[in-house]
């Protein structure tokens, strides 16, 4: 299914009936006297309903496609996020799941294809600082922070923007900014370990304090991947109720491997597979899916 079908369908209303009835639904083409002005009036109109579509979205990708040395890593990738939205991606290694987010910040530019952000900027056409100063964050896999600094001081360089970091250590703190830190302290459950030094966290404890780093840039778009990959149990059932709280504000998209981490997110899940989405729905759905089975879940 194309993106803009994808937007279409995420954006119909649910259940209600078409009073104008089957023969009103869908305007007949204008027709031309001349064929090749009819294509282009159609053509014209199809263009103008997809770019209605992706304007409801928040993140829209469309047959987007990228190659390295022959091997296609992406192909024909269509997605769409709308806002206030978190997805579950999965899929086996080698799905394509790392370049997709790549290609969202631009990390890596596609061959081919749509990547927009808010219906109407073409992110192919930006780089990674300026991606990210629009309101995508992402979180890699391995936690990066300032292990000889506290974990105030982390959220307090997270916030300081284009300062440096001494500048960022030495500059006043408003009062503005520690409603901020306070605030991020207690979503990422880290209140009671404000001046502890990063490096003295739980390897979970350094995926919450990034997580908060992020959150301190007020992104509209968080992109994790893989957050729960060795915490302990109990330090996943916590992550999954944090991002769960965080969703609330803001989309999220996680990319994960663990099933039961998943379905306590209780969110669609989409499974890429080869470069392109191989099924999409619920986890029961998805998971219950044969080819999901035969190449992801193994059983």
């Amino acid at each position: 299914m194309t993106a803009a079908a994808q937007a279409a369908t995420l954006n119909a209303p649910q259940g209600l009936p078409n009073a104008a009835g089957p023969a009103d639904a869908v305007p007949a083409p204008r027709v031309s006297p001349h064929p090749y002005a009819t294509q282009r009036a159609a053509e014209r109109a199809a263009l103008a309903a997809q770019g209605s579509a992706r304007r409801e979205t928040l993140l829209y990708l469309d047959g987007v496609t990228k190659t390295f040395d022959g091997f296609k890593a992406i192909n024909g990738l269509s997605l769409v996020i709308q806002k206030g939205e978190m997805r579950a991606i999965i899929g086996p290694n080698g799905a394509g799941k790392t370049t997709m987010m790549d290609i969202i910040t631009g990390k890596t530019r596609p061959d081919t294809g749509e990547v927009f952000f808010k219906g109407e900027t073409d992110l192919t056409r930006h780089d990674e600082p300026s991606i990210a100063s629009m309101g995508i964050g992402r979180k890699f896999q391995k936690p990066t922070v300032f292990e000889s600094h506290t974990i105030e001081d982390n959220l307090r360089l997270a916030l300081s923007g284009s300062r440096s970091i001494l500048d960022a250590l030495v500059h006043r703190r408003t009062a503005a900014d520690a409603a901020k830190i306070d605030e991020i302290l207690a979503v990422v459950r880290l209140s009671a370990k404000r001046s502890t030094m990063a490096a003295d966290l739980s390897h979970g404890q350094k995926q919450w304090l990034e997580i908060g780093m992020l959150l301190a840039q007020d992104p509209e778009l968080l992109l994790v991947d893989e957050p729960v990959a060795g915490m302990t149990d109990a330090e996943t059932e916590e992550t999954a109720r944090l991002l769960r709280e965080i969703a609330q504000t803001r989309s999220v998209v996680v990319v994960e491997h663990d099933m039961h981490f998943v379905r306590a997110l209780g969110v669609k899940v989409t499974c890429l597979h080869e470069g392109s989405v191989l099924s999409e729905g619920t986890l029961d759905h998805v998971s219950n899916d044969p080819r999901v089975v035969e190449v992801y879940l193994g059983r």
